[in-house]
């Protein structure tokens, strides 16, 4: 009898994964609607990475020299980041009308700030960097040939929206 059961529920297991999934939702514009990304403990520490070695493949492709991580830079992308949530826009002044040249030197860095790209999206640290250097702005300060540093950071709210925030400088 426990034979019988075990190849009954093999079978309905089986089955079960031969069944069709169902179609991603789509948008009014015909593409599928986008899924939140959860950013897990685990990746944390691993999305700065991430982001720098793909702006620094880009940057080499293009014949630019690769960006180092910049303490100071990322802590005011974190601040800032942080503060477009709590004004629930993006944009590049603070909620006290500091830009981005004052959170960086409130922020200790020493050197020139160059460009800041920010978004408000739920797609993962790589599809925000793919949407950047698809418009020629955001693009420009990825790739700008005098920056050599680099600060990123990020907020995510309980309900999944990412604030991102990436600096340049030299």
């Amino acid at each position: 009898m426990a034979r019988l059961f075990a190849f009954a529920l093999s079978a309905l297991i089986f089955l079960a994964s031969c069944a069709p999934t169902p179609p991603a939702p789509l948008g009014p514009d015909g593409k599928p609607l986008p899924r939140a990304y959860k950013i897990s403990e685990k990746d944390v520490g691993e999305i700065k990475f991430r982001m720098l070695d793909s702006v620094n493949q880009l940057r080499g492709a293009a014949g630019a020299q690769p960006l180092a991580l910049n303490a100071q830079l990322t802590a005011a992308a974190a601040t800032h980041s942080r503060d477009m949530s709590v004004q629930n826009r993006a944009w590049h002044f603070g909620s006290d009308g500091s830009s981005m040249i004052d959170r960086v030197r409130r922020a200790g860095f020493a050197g020139l700030p160059l460009g800041e790209n920010i978004s408000e999206t739920y797609e993962t640290e790589l599809e925000t960097l793919a949407a950047w250097m698809d418009d020629p702005a955001t693009r420009a300060i990825i790739m700008d040939k005098r920056a050599s540093q680099l600060g990123f950071d990020w907020y995510q709210e309980p309900n999944g929206k990412i604030w991102w925030t990436l600096i340049t400088g030299s």
